[in-house]
């Protein structure tokens, strides 16, 4: 059975932890959509989600705040100061990242990782108590149109996942990301 909490209780963020921690997935608000997290380091979490999403293919995660992002970054100082300038809000950064901060099953042979720090309170107090990264990525199955509303959601993945912590319908789109390669910042996805 699906437990539905709203972002502002006070136990919101502690469930969403507990859930994390046994590998169940959730959905969460964020600055931009509803996201699907797990635990970034999980395997069996993260194969939920991609069978959820029906594909393989990277996800992003949420950061605590810059200094944590740049602490997982493999780029030259100088250069994590030019990302981390963009980085924050609706903003997604693709990049090379160290060993370990994930499941290799994310970061893929090119050792990259999308990450977001979002401007939504929930994300803030969620991926600052948990230890681990959190996936991000949108509430929808592959080619179809992410859910914004909490109803829906639990129609559609009510057999899915573990929790929904709900912020009412949210009417955004995805976020703008960018790929940081060979020293440069270049636009996949306005």
């Amino acid at each position: 059975m699906v437990k539905i909490i709203h972002w502002e209780n006070e136990n919101a963020v502690k469930t969403a932890c507990s859930v994390l921690r046994r590998g169940g997935v959730i959905v969460y608000p964020t600055d931009t959509l509803y996201g699907f997290g797990c635990d970034a380091k999980n395997e069996s979490a993260i194969q939920k989600i991609n069978s959820i999403k029906g594909r393989i293919s990277p996800m992003s995660v949420l950061a605590p705040n810059k200094e944590t992002a740049s602490s997982w970054m493999n780029i030259s100082e100088l250069d994590k100061k030019n990302v981390l300038e963009i980085l924050g809000g609706s903003t997604t950064v693709i990049i090379s990242v160290i060993d370990e901060v994930v499941s290799n099953s994310i970061t893929g042979d090119k050792q990259t990782l999308g990450m977001r720090i979002p401007d939504h309170d929930f994300c803030q107090k969620l991926s600052h108590a948990y230890p681990n990264p959190i996936t991000t990525t949108s509430v929808n199955r592959t080619r179809q149109e992410p859910l914004t509303n909490p109803e829906k959601i639990l129609s559609e993945f009510a057999h899915e996942i573990d929790l929904i912590v709900e912020d009412g319908i949210i009417e955004g789109s995805g976020s703008t990301i960018y790929n940081f390669q060979d020293r440069e910042l270049n636009i996949l996805r306005l």
